[in-house]
């Protein structure tokens, strides 16, 4: 036998609403998405709410629980006092449909506008080859289910509705991160872009995204702070600002329009951390123009660049007798013949 909580839920539509309180039976176990159909089923049965797989996967049942962007289907009722009272709201930062159902189709937009994945000339699907530091790199930003919670907490559009037509938000700015991580990703204008079209310069890093994230994502500290250094590396470095004022636009940018920049994250080893197979970066000079000039930024650098992602003698796509993976021979596991 369960106990009876008190509950608020706000009821209403986009043309206005308010809270409405409800004493429920609550079970040991349960979530707060139980407590809503368990409304639904008892009390009122026109609450609307927007659900799918109940195992925090699809990330259907973003609501606000007392406040804090959660998903219904991930908040355990043993979280709150016996004695609390436990308020569900709408996103604040989407339009509300009905009750608690609000209208993302922001979110949906923006991945529109947001450049897909490039594959590289002349390599067909099947054929791409990656080295596994590089697959990490940003396998954590794949983990995303799209429950939009960063992108309902994020202040630069949950309070400022006229940001939303300049500002894509923190789900697409990891969106944008993994590409641009990603060495067989051919565009090369990816931090650039999210400068110039996605509004990453809005952003002011309070974390509140990361907080939110039920897949645990560390998105401001490995998306979107690493975008806005390379983009200051490349955009408003003083000795680069002063290059621009120096040298054609062609002498700045030649020889890096194909290059990833070695990561700085901590626990990045190997190829992608810009060292070569030993693991010890090796002796490198800077990079040249065709004209033979070192970049500007070049001049007072106390480490000479990495090399490209692939290695210094890596052939693309890797020839077959390097590939350590192997498809079994057929028949290879069926059963020995009986002796009988």
């Amino acid at each position: 036998m369960g106990t009876k909580r008190h509950f608020r839920v706000w009821r209403g539509d986009e043309s206005g609403g308010e809270i409405q309180d409800y004493d429920v039976e609550v079970n040991e176990g349960e979530v707060v998405l139980d407590i809503i159909h368990r409304i639904q089923a008892t009390q009122s049965p026109d609450l609307a709410c927007r659900w799918n797989c109940k195992a925090g996967k699809c990330g259907s049942c973003s609501m606000e629980i007392n406040g804090m962007p959660k998903l219904g289907c991930m908040t355990r009722m043993s979280t709150f006092e016996a004695n609390e009272t436990v308020t569900i709201t709408p996103l604040r930062t989407f339009p509300v449909i009905r009750d608690l159902v609000t209208d993302v189709s922001f979110n949906y937009e923006k991945a529109r506008e947001t450049p897909a994945f490039a594959p590289p000339a002349g390599v067909k699907p099947g054929q791409y080859r990656m080295q596994q530091v590089d697959v990490e790199r940003s396998q954590e930003f794949r983990k995303c289910i799209e429950c939009y919670l960063c992108q309902n907490t994020c202040h630069v559009v949950r309070d400022h509705e006229e940001n939303k037509p300049e500002f894509s938000g923190p789900r697409f700015f990891i969106r944008a991160a993994e590409l641009d991580m990603h060495p067989l990703d051919a565009r090369t204008d990816r931090k650039e872009f999210a400068q110039a079209s996605m509004g990453l310069g809005y952003c002011n890093i309070t974390k509140c995204c990361t907080e939110v994230c039920p897949e645990h994502i560390k998105i401001t500290d490995n998306g979107i702070i690493p975008m806005k250094e390379r983009v200051v590396d490349r955009r408003y470095d003083p000795l680069v600002w002063l290059g621009r004022k120096i040298f054609r636009r062609d002498q700045l940018e030649s020889g890096h329009a194909g290059e990833m920049t070695p990561s700085v994250t901590a626990g990045v080893t190997g190829v992608a951390a810009g060292l070569g197979p030993s693991g010890a970066r090796p002796p490198q000079g800077p990079p040249l123009g065709p004209d033979g000039r070192m970049e500007v930024s070049e001049l007072i650098a106390s480490n000479a660049g990495g090399p490209s992602p692939f290695g210094d003698d890596q052939e693309f796509p890797l020839p077959g007798s390097e590939l350590t993976y192997r498809h079994p021979a057929p028949g290879k596991d069926a059963a020995p013949p009986s002796s009988h």
